[in-house]
Protein backbone atom coordinates (compact mmCIF):
# COMPACT_ATOMS: atom_id res chain seq x y z
CA UNK A 1 0.00 0.00 0.00
CA UNK A 2 2.82 2.41 0.83
CA UNK A 3 4.42 1.75 -2.57
CA UNK A 4 1.12 2.46 -4.29
CA UNK A 5 0.71 5.71 -2.33
CA UNK A 6 4.26 6.78 -3.23
CA UNK A 7 3.61 6.03 -6.89
CA UNK A 8 0.34 7.98 -6.79
CA UNK A 9 2.01 10.96 -5.11
CA UNK A 10 4.81 10.98 -7.70
CA UNK A 11 2.27 10.93 -10.52
CA UNK A 12 0.34 13.77 -8.90
CA UNK A 13 3.51 15.85 -8.43
CA UNK A 14 4.52 15.39 -12.08
CA UNK A 15 1.01 16.18 -13.30
CA UNK A 16 0.75 19.29 -11.07
CA UNK A 17 4.05 20.68 -12.38
CA UNK A 18 2.97 20.21 -16.01
CA UNK A 19 -0.46 21.73 -15.37
CA UNK A 20 1.06 24.76 -13.60
CA UNK A 21 3.44 25.37 -16.51
CA UNK A 22 0.57 25.03 -19.01
CA UNK A 23 -1.66 27.35 -16.99
CA UNK A 24 1.07 29.99 -16.78
CA UNK A 25 1.60 29.76 -20.53
CA UNK A 26 -2.14 30.05 -21.22
CA UNK A 27 -2.63 32.97 -18.83
CA UNK A 28 0.21 34.89 -20.45
CA UNK A 29 -1.41 34.39 -23.88
CA UNK A 30 -4.93 35.37 -22.80
CA UNK A 31 -6.42 38.81 -22.94
CA UNK A 32 -8.14 40.46 -19.98
CA UNK A 33 -11.58 39.37 -21.15
CA UNK A 34 -10.55 35.72 -21.44
CA UNK A 35 -8.92 35.70 -18.01
CA UNK A 36 -12.09 36.79 -16.37
CA UNK A 37 -14.38 34.29 -18.08
CA UNK A 38 -13.63 31.45 -15.64
CA UNK A 39 -14.36 28.78 -18.27
CA UNK A 40 -12.50 25.65 -19.28
CA UNK A 41 -9.06 26.45 -20.78
CA UNK A 42 -8.57 25.54 -24.42
CA UNK A 43 -5.64 23.27 -23.56
CA UNK A 44 -7.80 21.25 -21.19
CA UNK A 45 -10.54 20.88 -23.82
CA UNK A 46 -8.07 19.65 -26.43
CA UNK A 47 -6.39 17.20 -24.02
CA UNK A 48 -9.81 15.93 -22.95
CA UNK A 49 -10.81 15.46 -26.59
CA UNK A 50 -7.63 13.49 -27.34
CA UNK A 51 -8.58 11.07 -24.57
CA UNK A 52 -11.51 9.83 -26.68
CA UNK A 53 -9.25 8.56 -29.46
CA UNK A 54 -8.37 5.11 -27.97
CA UNK A 55 -11.95 3.86 -27.78
CA UNK A 56 -12.80 4.95 -31.32
CA UNK A 57 -9.68 3.64 -33.10
CA UNK A 58 -9.84 0.22 -31.43
CA UNK A 59 -13.59 0.00 -32.04
CA UNK A 60 -13.15 0.73 -35.76
CA UNK A 61 -10.24 -1.72 -36.05
CA UNK A 62 -12.17 -4.54 -34.41
CA UNK A 63 -15.29 -3.82 -36.42
CA UNK A 64 -13.46 -3.76 -39.76
CA UNK A 65 -10.70 -6.33 -39.41
CA UNK A 66 -11.30 -8.83 -36.60
CA UNK A 67 -13.71 -10.98 -38.61
CA UNK A 68 -11.24 -11.22 -41.53
CA UNK A 69 -8.38 -11.95 -39.13
CA UNK A 70 -10.21 -14.81 -37.41
CA UNK A 71 -11.57 -16.38 -40.59
CA UNK A 72 -8.49 -16.26 -42.83
CA UNK A 73 -5.45 -15.85 -40.58
CA UNK A 74 -6.48 -17.87 -37.52
CA UNK A 75 -8.43 -20.29 -39.80
CA UNK A 76 -11.45 -20.36 -37.49
CA UNK A 77 -14.86 -21.66 -38.53
CA UNK A 78 -17.53 -19.06 -39.28
CA UNK A 79 -19.80 -20.33 -36.47
CA UNK A 80 -17.13 -19.75 -33.83
CA UNK A 81 -16.28 -16.34 -35.27
CA UNK A 82 -19.93 -15.27 -35.05
CA UNK A 83 -20.13 -16.63 -31.50
CA UNK A 84 -17.02 -14.70 -30.42
CA UNK A 85 -18.24 -11.45 -31.96
CA UNK A 86 -21.70 -11.80 -30.40
CA UNK A 87 -20.49 -12.80 -26.91
CA UNK A 88 -17.84 -10.07 -26.80
CA UNK A 89 -20.41 -7.44 -27.84
CA UNK A 90 -22.88 -8.69 -25.23
CA UNK A 91 -20.16 -8.73 -22.56
CA UNK A 92 -19.13 -5.20 -23.54
CA UNK A 93 -22.70 -3.93 -23.15
CA UNK A 94 -23.26 -5.65 -19.79
CA UNK A 95 -20.03 -4.42 -18.23
CA UNK A 96 -20.78 -0.73 -18.85
CA UNK A 97 -23.46 -0.26 -16.11
CA UNK A 98 -21.49 -2.42 -13.68
CA UNK A 99 -18.31 -0.43 -14.22
CA UNK A 100 -20.34 2.78 -13.98
CA UNK A 101 -21.60 1.77 -10.55
CA UNK A 102 -18.12 0.76 -9.36
CA UNK A 103 -16.71 4.08 -10.57
CA UNK A 104 -19.47 5.97 -8.75
CA UNK A 105 -18.52 4.17 -5.52
CA UNK A 106 -14.84 5.08 -5.84
CA UNK A 107 -13.26 7.45 -3.34
CA UNK A 108 -11.36 10.63 -4.08
CA UNK A 109 -7.58 10.18 -4.42
CA UNK A 110 -4.74 12.70 -4.81
CA UNK A 111 -5.12 12.45 -8.61
CA UNK A 112 -8.91 12.51 -8.58
CA UNK A 113 -11.75 10.01 -8.51
CA UNK A 114 -11.99 9.05 -12.18
CA UNK A 115 -8.35 9.46 -13.19
CA UNK A 116 -7.07 6.33 -11.34
CA UNK A 117 -9.40 4.21 -13.47
CA UNK A 118 -7.90 5.75 -16.62
CA UNK A 119 -4.32 5.29 -15.40
CA UNK A 120 -4.73 1.66 -14.34
CA UNK A 121 -6.80 0.48 -17.30
CA UNK A 122 -4.57 1.98 -20.03
CA UNK A 123 -1.51 -0.34 -19.90
CA UNK A 124 -3.61 -3.48 -19.48
CA UNK A 125 -5.97 -2.30 -22.23
CA UNK A 126 -3.07 -1.82 -24.65
CA UNK A 127 -1.65 -5.25 -23.75
CA UNK A 128 -4.98 -7.05 -24.18
CA UNK A 129 -5.53 -5.31 -27.53
CA UNK A 130 -2.14 -6.52 -28.79
CA UNK A 131 -2.87 -10.06 -27.57
CA UNK A 132 -6.13 -10.01 -29.52
CA UNK A 133 -4.14 -9.96 -32.79
CA UNK A 134 -1.58 -12.52 -31.67
CA UNK A 135 -1.91 -16.12 -32.87
CA UNK A 136 -0.37 -18.62 -30.40
CA UNK A 137 2.26 -20.63 -32.28
CA UNK A 138 1.74 -24.37 -32.35
CA UNK A 139 -1.92 -24.16 -31.30
CA UNK A 140 -3.51 -26.87 -33.47
CA UNK A 141 -6.69 -27.25 -31.42
CA UNK A 142 -9.50 -24.98 -32.62
CA UNK A 143 -11.10 -25.14 -29.17
CA UNK A 144 -7.97 -23.59 -27.63
CA UNK A 145 -7.91 -20.87 -30.29
CA UNK A 146 -11.58 -20.06 -29.68
CA UNK A 147 -11.03 -19.96 -25.92
CA UNK A 148 -7.96 -17.73 -26.34
CA UNK A 149 -9.66 -15.22 -28.62
CA UNK A 150 -12.92 -15.15 -26.62
CA UNK A 151 -11.09 -14.64 -23.31
CA UNK A 152 -8.85 -11.94 -24.76
CA UNK A 153 -11.78 -10.15 -26.42
CA UNK A 154 -13.88 -10.14 -23.23
CA UNK A 155 -10.86 -8.97 -21.19
CA UNK A 156 -10.23 -6.16 -23.66
CA UNK A 157 -13.89 -5.06 -23.63
CA UNK A 158 -13.87 -5.05 -19.82
CA UNK A 159 -10.75 -2.90 -19.70
CA UNK A 160 -12.17 -0.56 -22.34
CA UNK A 161 -15.29 -0.13 -20.19
CA UNK A 162 -13.00 0.68 -17.25
CA UNK A 163 -11.39 3.34 -19.46
CA UNK A 164 -14.33 4.72 -21.42
CA UNK A 165 -16.95 5.06 -18.65
CA UNK A 166 -14.72 7.25 -16.41
CA UNK A 167 -13.59 9.17 -19.48
CA UNK A 168 -17.15 10.00 -20.53
CA UNK A 169 -18.03 10.96 -16.94
CA UNK A 170 -15.00 13.26 -16.79
CA UNK A 171 -16.98 15.79 -18.84
CA UNK A 172 -18.90 16.71 -15.68
CA UNK A 173 -15.65 17.36 -13.77
CA UNK A 174 -13.81 19.64 -16.18
CA UNK A 175 -15.06 22.83 -14.53
CA UNK A 176 -16.95 25.65 -16.21
CA UNK A 177 -20.67 25.88 -16.93
CA UNK A 178 -23.06 24.20 -19.36
CA UNK A 179 -21.75 26.07 -22.40
CA UNK A 180 -18.16 25.16 -21.51
CA UNK A 181 -19.09 21.48 -21.21
CA UNK A 182 -20.90 21.60 -24.56
CA UNK A 183 -17.79 23.12 -26.11
CA UNK A 184 -15.61 20.36 -24.63
CA UNK A 185 -18.04 17.78 -26.01
CA UNK A 186 -17.80 19.35 -29.47
CA UNK A 187 -13.99 19.17 -29.31
CA UNK A 188 -14.24 15.52 -28.27
CA UNK A 189 -16.62 14.64 -31.09
CA UNK A 190 -14.43 16.38 -33.70
CA UNK A 191 -11.30 14.56 -32.54
CA UNK A 192 -13.14 11.24 -32.35
CA UNK A 193 -14.43 11.60 -35.90
CA UNK A 194 -10.89 12.32 -37.11
CA UNK A 195 -9.70 9.28 -35.13
CA UNK A 196 -12.32 7.10 -36.83
CA UNK A 197 -11.18 8.47 -40.18
CA UNK A 198 -7.53 7.67 -39.37
CA UNK A 199 -8.38 4.17 -38.13
CA UNK A 200 -10.44 3.52 -41.27
CA UNK A 201 -7.47 4.50 -43.45
CA UNK A 202 -5.11 2.23 -41.47
CA UNK A 203 -7.48 -0.73 -41.59
CA UNK A 204 -8.13 -0.05 -45.26
CA UNK A 205 -4.42 -0.52 -45.93
CA UNK A 206 -4.46 -3.78 -43.95
CA UNK A 207 -7.46 -5.08 -45.91
CA UNK A 208 -5.69 -4.04 -49.12
CA UNK A 209 -2.69 -6.19 -48.18
CA UNK A 210 -5.10 -9.04 -47.40
CA UNK A 211 -6.89 -8.76 -50.76
CA UNK A 212 -3.60 -8.60 -52.68
CA UNK A 213 -2.22 -11.67 -50.93
CA UNK A 214 -5.44 -13.63 -51.44
CA UNK A 215 -5.38 -12.84 -55.17
CA UNK A 216 -1.75 -13.95 -55.40
CA UNK A 217 -2.61 -17.16 -53.55
CA UNK A 218 -5.49 -17.88 -55.94
CA UNK A 219 -3.26 -17.28 -58.97
CA UNK A 220 -0.58 -19.55 -57.55
CA UNK A 221 -3.09 -22.34 -56.92
CA UNK A 222 -4.47 -21.97 -60.44
CA UNK A 223 -0.96 -22.34 -61.88
CA UNK A 224 -0.05 -25.34 -59.74
CA UNK A 225 -3.01 -27.68 -59.12
CA UNK A 226 -0.86 -30.16 -57.22
CA UNK A 227 -0.18 -27.75 -54.35
CA UNK A 228 -2.49 -28.49 -51.39
CA UNK A 229 -4.61 -25.50 -50.23
CA UNK A 230 -2.79 -24.28 -47.19
CA UNK A 231 -3.44 -20.61 -46.51
CA UNK A 232 -1.40 -20.27 -43.35
CA UNK A 233 1.99 -19.74 -45.06
CA UNK A 234 0.33 -17.71 -47.83
CA UNK A 235 -1.00 -15.05 -45.46
CA UNK A 236 2.20 -14.19 -43.62
CA UNK A 237 2.15 -10.65 -45.01
CA UNK A 238 -1.46 -10.21 -43.90
CA UNK A 239 -0.65 -11.45 -40.40
CA UNK A 240 2.33 -9.08 -40.26
CA UNK A 241 0.08 -6.22 -41.42
CA UNK A 242 -2.45 -6.97 -38.67
CA UNK A 243 0.29 -7.01 -36.01
CA UNK A 244 1.82 -3.78 -37.32
CA UNK A 245 -1.60 -2.13 -37.27
CA UNK A 246 -2.15 -3.34 -33.71
CA UNK A 247 1.21 -1.94 -32.59
CA UNK A 248 0.49 1.45 -34.19
CA UNK A 249 -2.97 1.70 -32.64
CA UNK A 250 -1.66 0.45 -29.29
CA UNK A 251 0.99 3.19 -29.31
CA UNK A 252 -1.68 5.78 -30.15
CA UNK A 253 -3.81 4.41 -27.31
CA UNK A 254 -1.00 4.90 -24.80
CA UNK A 255 0.05 8.35 -26.06
CA UNK A 256 -3.52 9.70 -26.08
CA UNK A 257 -4.10 8.40 -22.56
CA UNK A 258 -0.87 10.08 -21.46
CA UNK A 259 -2.02 13.39 -22.98
CA UNK A 260 -5.35 13.05 -21.16
CA UNK A 261 -3.68 12.33 -17.82
CA UNK A 262 -1.12 15.14 -18.05
CA UNK A 263 -3.41 17.75 -19.61
CA UNK A 264 -6.66 17.39 -17.66
CA UNK A 265 -7.00 18.11 -13.97
CA UNK A 266 -10.14 16.55 -12.55
CA UNK A 267 -12.28 19.05 -10.64
CA UNK A 268 -14.40 18.22 -7.61
CA UNK A 269 -18.16 18.23 -8.13
CA UNK A 270 -19.43 21.75 -7.33
CA UNK A 271 -22.54 20.48 -5.56
CA UNK A 272 -20.82 17.76 -3.58
CA UNK A 273 -21.26 17.89 0.21
CA UNK A 274 -20.95 15.55 3.16
CA UNK A 275 -24.71 15.29 3.79
CA UNK A 276 -25.29 13.60 0.43
CA UNK A 277 -25.53 9.81 0.17
CA UNK A 278 -24.61 7.19 -2.42
CA UNK A 279 -27.71 5.05 -3.15
CA UNK A 280 -27.43 1.29 -3.58
CA UNK A 281 -27.08 -0.12 -7.09
CA UNK A 282 -30.72 -1.12 -7.62
CA UNK A 283 -31.92 2.11 -6.01
CA UNK A 284 -29.64 4.10 -8.30
CA UNK A 285 -30.96 2.27 -11.37
CA UNK A 286 -34.55 2.88 -10.25
CA UNK A 287 -33.91 6.61 -9.77
CA UNK A 288 -32.20 6.77 -13.15
CA UNK A 289 -34.91 4.86 -15.05
CA UNK A 290 -37.73 6.84 -13.42
CA UNK A 291 -36.17 10.19 -14.32
CA UNK A 292 -38.43 11.46 -17.13
CA UNK A 293 -35.86 13.65 -19.00
CA UNK A 294 -33.43 10.72 -19.05
CA UNK A 295 -36.15 8.41 -20.40
CA UNK A 296 -36.94 10.82 -23.23
CA UNK A 297 -33.28 11.34 -24.08
CA UNK A 298 -32.42 7.64 -24.13
CA UNK A 299 -35.53 6.47 -26.00
CA UNK A 300 -35.32 9.24 -28.57
CA UNK A 301 -31.69 8.71 -29.39
CA UNK A 302 -31.81 4.90 -29.18
CA UNK A 303 -34.46 4.76 -31.92
CA UNK A 304 -32.61 7.38 -33.96
CA UNK A 305 -29.33 5.48 -33.56
CA UNK A 306 -31.13 2.24 -34.48
CA UNK A 307 -32.31 3.75 -37.77
CA UNK A 308 -28.88 5.25 -38.53
CA UNK A 309 -26.98 2.06 -37.74
CA UNK A 310 -29.34 -0.11 -39.79
CA UNK A 311 -28.84 2.20 -42.77
CA UNK A 312 -25.08 2.51 -42.42
CA UNK A 313 -24.66 -1.17 -41.52
CA UNK A 314 -26.08 -2.19 -44.90
CA UNK A 315 -24.33 0.64 -46.72
CA UNK A 316 -21.40 -1.51 -47.85
CA UNK A 317 -23.73 -4.17 -49.28
CA UNK A 318 -25.77 -1.51 -51.06
CA UNK A 319 -22.68 0.08 -52.60
CA UNK A 320 -21.29 -3.27 -53.76
CA UNK A 321 -24.40 -5.07 -55.04
CA UNK A 322 -27.06 -2.43 -55.78
CA UNK A 323 -25.05 0.62 -56.80
CA UNK A 324 -22.11 -1.22 -58.37
CA UNK A 325 -19.66 1.05 -56.55
CA UNK A 326 -17.80 -1.56 -54.50
CA UNK A 327 -14.41 -0.46 -55.85
CA UNK A 328 -15.08 3.11 -54.69
CA UNK A 329 -16.50 2.15 -51.27
CA UNK A 330 -13.36 3.12 -49.36
CA UNK A 331 -13.47 6.62 -50.86
CA UNK A 332 -17.21 6.90 -50.20
CA UNK A 333 -16.64 5.99 -46.55
CA UNK A 334 -13.83 8.54 -46.27
CA UNK A 335 -16.10 11.25 -47.71
CA UNK A 336 -18.83 10.38 -45.20
CA UNK A 337 -16.47 10.44 -42.20
CA UNK A 338 -14.64 13.57 -43.38
CA UNK A 339 -17.90 15.48 -43.82
CA UNK A 340 -19.04 14.34 -40.37
CA UNK A 341 -15.74 15.56 -38.86
CA UNK A 342 -16.17 18.97 -40.49
CA UNK A 343 -19.85 19.15 -39.49
CA UNK A 344 -19.33 18.72 -35.73
CA UNK A 345 -17.90 22.22 -35.04
CA UNK A 346 -20.46 23.73 -37.43
CA UNK A 347 -23.32 22.07 -35.56
CA UNK A 348 -21.84 23.34 -32.29
CA UNK A 349 -22.09 26.92 -33.60
CA UNK A 350 -25.68 26.30 -34.72
CA UNK A 351 -26.48 24.72 -31.35
CA UNK A 352 -25.36 27.83 -29.49
CA UNK A 353 -27.54 30.03 -31.69
CA UNK A 354 -30.83 28.13 -32.00
CA UNK A 355 -30.68 25.55 -29.20
CA UNK A 356 -30.25 21.78 -28.98
CA UNK A 357 -33.76 20.62 -29.99
CA UNK A 358 -33.93 22.75 -33.14
CA UNK A 359 -30.41 21.68 -34.12
CA UNK A 360 -31.35 18.04 -33.62
CA UNK A 361 -34.48 18.39 -35.75
CA UNK A 362 -32.58 20.03 -38.62
CA UNK A 363 -29.70 17.54 -38.47
CA UNK A 364 -31.87 14.42 -38.44
CA UNK A 365 -34.07 15.78 -41.24
CA UNK A 366 -31.07 15.92 -43.60
CA UNK A 367 -30.71 12.14 -43.53
CA UNK A 368 -34.13 11.37 -45.06
CA UNK A 369 -33.76 13.09 -48.49
CA UNK A 370 -30.14 11.89 -48.74
CA UNK A 371 -31.13 8.23 -48.31
CA UNK A 372 -34.07 8.56 -50.73
CA UNK A 373 -31.92 10.13 -53.46
CA UNK A 374 -29.17 7.50 -52.99
CA UNK A 375 -31.78 4.74 -53.37
CA UNK A 376 -33.32 6.35 -56.48
CA UNK A 377 -30.04 7.26 -58.24
CA UNK A 378 -27.63 4.54 -57.06
CA UNK A 379 -25.13 4.42 -59.93
CA UNK A 380 -24.38 8.14 -60.34
CA UNK A 381 -21.09 8.61 -58.46
CA UNK A 382 -21.14 12.46 -58.21
CA UNK A 383 -24.71 12.40 -56.84
CA UNK A 384 -23.73 9.54 -54.51
CA UNK A 385 -20.77 11.49 -53.13
CA UNK A 386 -22.89 14.63 -52.64
CA UNK A 387 -25.54 12.70 -50.74
CA UNK A 388 -22.86 10.98 -48.64
CA UNK A 389 -21.62 14.43 -47.64
CA UNK A 390 -25.17 15.33 -46.59
CA UNK A 391 -25.47 12.04 -44.69
CA UNK A 392 -22.18 12.82 -42.92
CA UNK A 393 -23.57 16.14 -41.73
CA UNK A 394 -26.63 14.32 -40.38
CA UNK A 395 -24.56 11.58 -38.72
CA UNK A 396 -22.60 14.29 -36.88
CA UNK A 397 -25.75 15.32 -34.98
CA UNK A 398 -26.17 11.77 -33.64
CA UNK A 399 -22.57 11.89 -32.41
CA UNK A 400 -22.74 15.38 -30.88
CA UNK A 401 -26.23 16.05 -29.54
CA UNK A 402 -26.75 13.12 -27.11
CA UNK A 403 -23.52 13.83 -25.26
CA UNK A 404 -24.32 17.56 -25.18
CA UNK A 405 -27.80 16.98 -23.75
CA UNK A 406 -26.81 14.30 -21.22
CA UNK A 407 -25.03 16.76 -18.85
CA UNK A 408 -28.19 18.91 -18.91
CA UNK A 409 -30.22 15.88 -17.81
CA UNK A 410 -27.69 15.27 -15.04
CA UNK A 411 -28.04 18.87 -13.84
CA UNK A 412 -31.82 18.46 -13.78
CA UNK A 413 -31.45 15.22 -11.79
CA UNK A 414 -29.17 16.95 -9.26
CA UNK A 415 -31.80 19.66 -8.73
CA UNK A 416 -34.63 17.15 -8.27
CA UNK A 417 -32.62 14.76 -6.08
CA UNK A 418 -30.27 16.97 -4.06
CA UNK A 419 -29.51 14.23 -1.53
CA UNK A 420 -27.91 11.88 -4.11
CA UNK A 421 -24.30 12.10 -5.21
CA UNK A 422 -21.76 10.41 -7.47
CA UNK A 423 -24.26 9.05 -10.01
CA UNK A 424 -22.61 10.69 -13.04
CA UNK A 425 -20.73 7.52 -14.16
CA UNK A 426 -23.94 5.47 -13.94
CA UNK A 427 -25.80 7.96 -16.15
CA UNK A 428 -23.10 7.90 -18.82
CA UNK A 429 -22.55 4.13 -18.67
CA UNK A 430 -26.26 3.30 -18.95
CA UNK A 431 -26.58 5.56 -21.97
CA UNK A 432 -23.55 3.81 -23.52
CA UNK A 433 -25.25 0.47 -22.77
CA UNK A 434 -28.45 1.56 -24.54
CA UNK A 435 -26.44 2.81 -27.51
CA UNK A 436 -24.67 -0.54 -27.83
CA UNK A 437 -28.02 -2.31 -27.44
CA UNK A 438 -29.31 -0.31 -30.41
CA UNK A 439 -26.25 -1.42 -32.38
CA UNK A 440 -26.92 -5.07 -31.56
CA UNK A 441 -30.59 -4.75 -32.50
CA UNK A 442 -29.67 -3.12 -35.81
CA UNK A 443 -27.39 -6.05 -36.70
CA UNK A 444 -30.09 -8.59 -35.80
CA UNK A 445 -32.87 -6.80 -37.68
CA UNK A 446 -30.64 -6.28 -40.73
CA UNK A 447 -29.68 -9.97 -40.77
CA UNK A 448 -33.32 -11.10 -40.60
CA UNK A 449 -34.30 -8.62 -43.31
CA UNK A 450 -31.52 -9.75 -45.65
CA UNK A 451 -32.50 -13.39 -45.21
Amino acid sequence: MSCLKDFTNQLQTLKTQILIQTADRNSSNKGPQQRGSGGIPLTRKVCYAVGGVPYQITNVAIGVSLQIFLLDVVQMEAFYVSMILFLSRAWDAVTDPLVGYLVSRSKWTPIGKLTPWLVLSTPFGVLSYLLLWFVPQGSTSQALSVLWVLTTACLFETLMSCYNVPYLSLNMFLGGDQRDRDSATAYRMSVEMVAMLLASVIQGRVVSVYNTEKQEACLQQDQDHETPPSSSPLLQETQRAFLTSALVLGALFFLCSLVLFLGVKEQRAPLCSDDKVRPAYLTSLKLLICHIPYQRLVLGFVFSALAFQMSLGNFALFCSHAAGLGAQFQYILLVLLASASIAVPLWQVVLLRIGEKATLFIGLSLFIPAVIIVACVPSNLPVFMTMCTLMGFSVATIFLLPWSMLPDVLDDFAVRHPSCKDLEPLFFSCYAFCSKLAGGLSVGISTMTLQ
